[in-house]
């Protein structure tokens, strides 16, 4: 496995682990009442933050770790590589691009800044999803022409 397929690995387990644990976090702090009522804003700086920091860190320890057992070629990216890597972010666009717009009518019929707000974390998150995909499916299945 080259290190870039490791990186998107960790990314989208990051980007999962990350959501699900603030929409529990946030189910568990609303209690049951209206969830735009919720003190969602340092729950969700917290989470993104959080994922970043956790992904950084992971991806930095994995590579020292395959570094150790794979040698001085471990962590080499390659043509396809960066070919699979484009492929994934012109992918995760589409939700990304989905969730703007959304959060952008959103805005327009004056919906409480949490639904704005979850909106283009959620399409954050499905962005990260669907390219994640993309990149194994190339990976695992091989670029066809």
């Amino acid at each position: 496995m080259s290190a870039h397929e490791r990186s998107t690995w960790l990314y989208g387990v990051v980007a999962i682990v990350g959501y699900v644990t603030y929409v529990v976090v946030l189910l568990t702090v609303s209690g049951g009442g209206p969830l735009e009522d919720a003190p969602y804003e340092p729950l969700l700086i917290g989470t993104v933050v959080g994922a970043i920091v956790v992904g950084i860190v992971a991806n930095i320890v994995l590579g020292i770790v395959a570094g150790m057992i794979g040698g001085r070629g471990a962590g080499r990216v390659d043509v396809r590589d960066q070919e699979i890597s484009q492929l994934g972010e012109r992918v995760g666009n589409a939700p990304l691009v989905l969730a703007a717009l959304g959060a952008l009518v959103l805005a327009i019929v004056d919906a409480d800044a949490f639904w704005i707000a979850n909106a283009l974390y959620l399409g954050f998150v499905l962005s990260a999803v669907l390219g994640t995909v993309a990149r194994l499916a190339v990976y695992r299945g091989g670029l066809r022409a």
